[in-house]
């Protein structure tokens, strides 16, 4: 039965990102004369994922707590469990560019509409292609965009963090941005890693609490990267208290 659902379940992903191609080339059509941040175009694209991580029998998506849109220009950062991730964090009411592996961007439809809504392509192992990704990073937080980053670089096998790459914390440094830790859970269970099968799953995020990067220089890199791994891991363990009193989890992991 989990095959058949899965299947289903893919055919449902498919069909909605096939339609939401067309709404959000048709809104990146009407709003890219006056909408150079691509607000308009991007919030479409992550509100294509929200609306398929609903329709997914699966999943149970919410966001955990406030989550109010940050104030001033902020690197997101988050955990990195499984390729549900994106989905999850599209239920945030706000737009941000995404910096993805340059592989996604290749992918048809998908891809496309990466591109429209501003996000970031990386060669994973190319230093170039990753020093001009931090720049056009650093070219949307210029113009007021938060850009969202997973600093562990792939995802966790075992739900356990990975070690944090500089990238994300050099780049918040450089340009005097906030970094703003999220935290992620659930989502290893809804599509586990080198699996196709969806698994049954209360996934949440939450927003943690914005670290400043005022008066830092790239010898604070080790420090910021400490105070958010400990805010992340913070976050998760509320996350998981919370998971423990809740009756849908609980229905959700019953035989």
């Amino acid at each position: 039965m989990t095959a058949v659902l899965s299947l289903w379940a893919w055919l449902e992903i498919g069909l909605v990102t096939f339609v939401g191609f067309f709404v959000q080339a048709a809104v990146w059509l009407v709003s890219w004369p006056f909408d150079r941040r691509r607000l308009a175009a991007g919030r479409t694209f992550r509100l294509v994922g929200v609306v398929a991580a609903k329709l997914n029998p699966f999943w149970r998506f919410r966001i955990a707590g406030p989550a109010s849109a940050p104030v001033r220009k902020t690197v997101v950062v988050s955990n990195h469990e499984s390729n549900a991730d994106p989905f999850l964090v599209s239920f945030l009411p706000w737009e941000m560019k995404w910096l993805g592996k340059a592989s996604v961007f290749r992918i048809p439809v998908v891809g496309w509409m990466m591109r429209m809504a501003g996000d970031i392509s990386v060669e994973r192992g190319d230093s170039d292609s990753a020093k001009a990704a931090m720049a056009v990073c650093a070219n949307w937080l210029a113009r007021g965009v938060p850009v969202m980053l997973f600093p562990e670089g792939t995802r966790s096998k075992d739900g356990q963090l990975l070690p944090f790459k500089d990238g994300a914390f050099r780049l918040a440094i450089d340009t005097g941005a906030d970094v703003l830790p999220l935290a992620l859970a659930g989502t290893r269970e809804a599509l586990p890693k080198h699996s196709w099968r969806f698994g049954r799953s209360e996934g949440r995020v939450t927003v943690g609490t914005p670290i400043s990067t005022a008066g830092m220089t790239l010898a604070d890199v080790e420090s910021l990267k400490a105070r958010t791994r400990a805010e992340i891991e913070r976050l998760r363990a509320r996350l998981a208290a919370a998971a423990l009193t809740s009756p849908t989890a609980a229905r959700l992991t019953s035989p």
